[in-house]
């Protein structure tokens, strides 16, 4: 197996089980750190957007117009790129907005419901936490496959974009374990609910192996790298950047996508 194979599992296994992280933070820290996170989430969203637009969307174009020409090759790659928002819209559309994983769950937020816990319907919550580790499967199923054909095309920004999605992983982690930990009182169950719902992301990149590598041209490379891009910057928009807002002080959420984009761009110059 190729070396940058090896790589892109690895690096889909590692983004995918930082929702295990998310559990264990959930589970013993007292207080959220709101400052931290709406940096850090800042930082994903501007990882995502640089690393998208400037690098994934312009390979996708080189790869589409050298197969198929100026115009055509442009024309699919804008189509590959909307198609890859469109796709991740639908999912996401589908999926309630108080149970969407991508709703950024706090340590205070599990001790709120702890007070509350003896009111609560704990049927109703494991269904909930259930549906929640399904609605990040479904969500980590596409980061998987864009984790890992980006790590196939060029390791680096492959890194980057694992580093980018294990952090807003980390808050999809908290958003299983909450439910599920006050349904049933177990911290055990509830960690592996959320540790397994990671598991999407290497699954995806595992199918992208078996599925998409043997058909993989300069056509299919292009379309597949720009729907990725589309995803990354539809994630980022939707999701990242507003819930970086929520926890914002100071514009912190900005210059945490300001040093995500600067952190990504040096990257790039000093790895290539």
């Amino acid at each position: 197996m190729d070396g940058n194979v090896i790589l892109a599992l690895g690096l889909t296994l590692f983004a995918g089980l930082a929702t295990g992280l998310g559990a264990l933070i959930a589970f013993f820290t007292s207080r959220t750190n709101k400052k931290f996170l709406s940096v850090a989430l800042g930082f994903s969203a501007g990882v995502m957007i640089y690393v998208s637009l400037v690098e994934i969307f312009v390979k996708a174009k080189d790869s589409l117009t050298y197969a198929l020409g100026n115009s055509m090759g442009y024309w699919m790659t804008i189509l590959g790129f909307f198609g890859g928002m469109l796709f991740i819209a639908v999912i996401d559309r589908f999926i309630p907005k108080s149970k969407n994983p991508h709703e950024v769950k706090t340590v205070e937020d599990l001790h709120a419901a702890e007070k509350s816990a003896t009111n609560i319907d704990h049927d109703k919550l494991m269904k909930m936490g259930i549906f929640t580790a399904l609605a990040i499967g479904i969500h980590n199923f596409p980061e998987g496959i864009a984790t890992f054909m980006a790590t196939i095309q060029d390791p680096n920004v492959g890194i980057a974009i694992a580093i980018a999605v294990a952090i807003h992983n980390i808050p999809e982690g908290i958003a299983v374990a909450i439910p599920i930990y006050f349904a049933t009182g177990i911290r055990k169950k509830a960690f592996k609910l959320s540790f397994f719902s990671g598991l999407a992301e290497p699954v995806g990149a595992i199918i992208a192996y078996l599925i998409l590598m043997p058909f993989l041209n300069d056509v299919m490379f292009g379309v597949i790298f720009a729907g990725v891009a589309g995803i990354m910057v539809f994630i980022s928009l939707d999701e990242l950047l507003p819930a970086a807002k929520k926890y914002d002080e100071t514009h912190l959420s900005i210059y945490g996508v300001v040093a995500g984009m600067a952190v990504m761009a040096i990257s790039l110059v000093l790895l290539t």
